[in-house]
């Protein structure tokens, strides 16, 4: 019978290593998962990709177009593909266009991952976000209830504000354009 997450302890530390190894564990077993829901095309194009990634790949290619025209060059044989090799430059571009297909769609599940990845990584910062403001909120609190306050700090009023992801977004966006040399838009600084 295999645990659920809700099942499963979540933090049970004793050490910082144990952490860490516990987050890689929870991070490897959500890979698994993914990797196990993925479609047929993209596991045969992850296969293919991988191949054609390979010295392998290299080696085989080098002894078959070596092959290829060394028969088809030799004065006693019968030429299938005499120079200048247009059945061979046939075969390579067709095989190009199969092979690209492929590393595309395997491109595809890699990006399609990552965008899993950032949002995950983006969510949980978000929510660090929230803690940490939380945790100024309640140690100006308590600060002010033991006596050890400092009154209008603008850092910490700051730092005490909620994080607009929009606010971000806009500020990112308007760096862009003016490292594209583009004017500000109208309303920004």
């Amino acid at each position: 019978m295999s645990e659920t997450a809700a099942d499963t302890p979540y933090r049970q530390p004793q050490t910082v290593d144990d952490v860490t190894r516990q987050n890689v564990h929870a991070m490897r077993r959500l890979e698994e998962a993914s990797m196990a829901k993925r479609t047929l095309a993209d596991r045969v194009a992850s296969v293919i990709a991988r191949f054609c990634g390979s010295m392998t790949f290299v080696i085989l290619h080098v002894i078959a177009f070596a092959g290829w025209i060394g028969f088809n060059l030799l004065p006693s044989l019968r030429h299938f593909d005499p120079y200048p090799f247009t059945f061979l430059t046939l075969v390579v571009s067709l095989e190009a266009i199969f092979l690209s297909t492929f590393i595309l769609i395997s491109q595809n599940y890699d990006m399609r991952m990552s965008e899993r990845r950032n949002q995950l990584d983006l969510q949980i910062n978000l929510l660090s976000e929230q803690e940490n403001t939380k945790m100024l909120q309640m140690l100006e609190r308590i600060a002010i209830k033991v006596g050890a306050h400092e009154r209008d700090d603008p850092q910490v009023r700051a730092l005490e504000e909620a994080t607009r992801p929009e606010s971000l977004v806009e500020q990112i966006e308007e760096a862009y354009r003016q490292d594209a040399g583009q004017p500000p838009r109208s309303g920004t600084a």
